[in-house]
């Protein structure tokens, strides 16, 4: 390598050297602030491409993005005297970053401490002007309203913008949740024992009503039995009086026999009469049919 070849190299490397110590990007997710011995001498907000003094200015850049700050829970005091546990959140980024890093030195810790801070006292405020149920209904998304820009209001001074401030959750105390449990379980319990009585009263209604219709229902069907049990045995009686009525002596002889039968119902039944007694009068007066008399005599 000659000596013409060595020196444009050594210009290059030079070259090279100073635009790097001259020469930054901002990128879009950043802001940057340039110093010269440690004093501010501007920052940068829009992204691209910027020029510095080689080794007498330095440049520090901050995340530009949305930040959460997931807060602690705490506790408030409402109009009516009673605790609530309240945890929340908050989304904020760098807006001023001369501000940001002059207030609170660039730190990121810092900041949210500060943004904590004016969000709790907000919230104290806007929570001790309601009532526990205009807070947990009402009047919460007002409520989010109210803190989100009285605290971006605040956070400008150290250089922040507060995008949102929004509640994940919101309860009682556990003693006062206890309380409201036992009084919720209580009421509930009173309520059910209502509706019981009244079941049991419309059971009861029901019950009596289905025993009053039965018994109707029994008495009309034995009504309609007996009357219907009386117009047969009326009719049987018609029958057998039409019947018997045609022969005197066949009504003598089957009531008669119905007597026989009755009487004589068992192997062990006796029966002490006259011979020429009037029951056996068929057994003494028996005389058989002629066709029979000659079928039984004797042939000539």
């Amino acid at each position: 390598m000659n000596g013409k070849a060595l020196f444009g190299l050594i210009v290059l490397v030079i070259l090279v050297v100073l635009a790097s110590a001259t020469l930054y990007t901002v990128d879009e997710r950043e802001k940057a602030i340039v110093f010269r011995f440690g004093e501010i001498v501007e920052s940068f907000d829009e992204p691209g491409l910027h020029w510095k003094y080689p080794f007498i200015n330095n440049v520090r850049k901050f995340d530009a993005r949305i930040q959460t700050m997931d807060a602690n829970p705490q506790e408030y005091l409402t109009d009516e005297k009673k605790n609530l546990v309240v945890d929340s959140f908050v989304k904020w980024r760098v807006d001023d970053v001369a501000t940001y890093y002059v207030t609170v030195s660039g730190d990121k810790v810092a900041a949210q401490r500060r943004l904590a801070q004016r969000v709790n006292n907000s919230l104290r405020e806007e929570f001790g002007k309601r009532s526990v149920q205009e807070v947990i209904s009402g009047d919460r998304s007002q409520i989010m309203d109210v803190v989100q820009k009285a605290t971006d209001e605040q956070a400008r001074a150290i250089g922040v913008e507060v995008v949102d401030v929004r509640l994940k959750r919101v309860d009682l105390v556990d003693e006062v949740s206890e309380r409201v449990y036992r009084r919720m379980e209580s009421e509930r319990s009173r309520v059910a024992k209502e509706l019981r009585a009244k079941g049991a009263e419309e059971a009861e209604k029901i019950r009596s009503n289905a025993d009053r219709q039965r018994l109707v229902t029994i008495a009309n069907a034995q009504r309609d039995g007996q009357k219907l049990r009386g117009e047969g045995d009326a009719g049987a009686t018609q029958i057998y009086a039409e019947a018997f009525g045609q022969d005197d002596d066949f009504y003598g002889l089957y009531r008669s026999l119905n007597a026989y039968e009755a009487t004589f119902a068992s192997k062990s039944d006796l029966l002490v009469l006259e011979p020429d007694s009037q029951f056996f009068k068929y057994f003494n007066n028996a005389v058989p049919p002629k066709d029979v008399e000659r079928s039984s005599s004797p042939r000539q």
